[in-house]
């Protein structure tokens, strides 16, 4: 079989299926491919190693139908329609915990910039505005004994609860789809309700899938709830939050800060409001940006082919009825 590398991925993934004996074509450019360069040339290929920046939608796919394999170099997958895959017989993977530690640290981040205004406060040097003492001004809010609350305590939102437990000995509390037993034995987490969980935590963090279900849950009704003191985290998805709901929160005080990885739209323009925001600190998806992650994805991105061509079960199948 071929593969389409349609990124220029970390290089680990790369040799491991050549020496498995693949042939492989990888886009190096610096720019994703277009949709049309990217249509085209998967036609040419029988496996298409492909990233959450692409949209591979029932179209793309009913012209791709030839295809035996799409593994995902991510974890989330809302980027491709897998009932249209599931009905063409096209299995799709991903690659689940690699990127547990860089994200969780990413949140964990965003929390102490958020926390003591460090992304604005570092704003102000570089304006030449260091100014005098103040000593009402610019204050932060410490975070020892505050509560955690986590939307998906999956990996990385047990990942996350850990180092704010471990760290500031926060209190944690949770809303899943169904209780986590595991860690709520370890961090003594309690399992809430939705709006239990916007109502008591002191910092909100988002861990979930995007999904019908999920898009735009945190909205102005979710926000309305929130303590006026609260912190909310989004390392997810963007479309998680609806944007103009949180902008409002914030300039209203209804919320009293905001960490974000991920934006929606995104990327996103650099005239946001947010980008001015005392109480916000924003990164630009950099969650997996790490030597460790990336590497490993370009692993398990791998190892997900080599398995299907060996005919092994696939360890990270995300469409099982295949």
């Amino acid at each position: 079989m071929n593969v389409l590398v349609s990124l220029n991925f970390p290089s680990l993934g790369i040799e491991m299926l050549k020496k498995e004996g693949f042939e492989v074509t990888v886009w190096t450019q610096d720019l994703p491919m277009t949709r049309e360069q990217l249509l085209q040339t998967t036609q040419e290929h029988d496996v298409l190693l492909s990233s959450s920046i692409y949209t591979l939608d029932a179209d793309f796919l009913e012209q791709n139908k030839h295809l035996k394999l799409i593994s995902q170099f991510a974890v989330g997958y809302n980027n491709i329609d897998l009932k249209k895959a599931a009905e063409l017989g096209i299995p799709v993977t991903n690659t689940p915990n690699a990127m547990t530690d860089a994200t969780a640290d990413i949140a964990f981040g965003l929390l102490l910039a958020v926390s003591r205004k460090m992304f604005y406060m570092h704003k102000k040097i570089i304006s030449g505005d260091w100014g005098h003492f103040r000593p009402k001004a610019n204050l932060g809010m410490e975070l020892k004994g505050k509560t955690v609350g986590i939307f998906g305590m999956g990996r990385i939102g047990s990942a996350f609860a850990k180092r704010c437990h471990g760290a500031y000995d926060m209190k944690v509390i949770y809303h899943n789809r169904t209780p986590n037993p595991s860690v709520e034995k370890e961090l003594n987490a309690n399992y809430v309700s939705f709006n239990e969980l916007l109502e008591q935590s002191d910092v909100l963090s988002i861990h979930a899938n995007l999904s019908e279900e999920t898009k735009g849950l945190f909205n102005a009704a979710a926000f309305s709830k929130m303590k006026p003191s609260a912190i909310f985290i989004n390392t997810a998805r963007g479309g998680l939050h609806d944007e103009e709901n949180l902008i409002k929160a914030l300039q209203n005080k209804t919320i009293w800060g905001a960490g974000l990885d991920v934006t929606n739209p995104e990327p996103m323009k650099k005239d946001n409001p947010l980008l001015t925001m005392e109480n916000v600190a924003v990164t630009p998806h950099i969650g997996s940006a790490t030597i460790e992650a990336r590497n490993e994805m370009s692993r398990l991105a791998a190892l997900n082919i080599i398995q299907f061509s060996r005919g092994e079960p696939l360890t990270n199948l995300v469409s099982p009825e295949i």
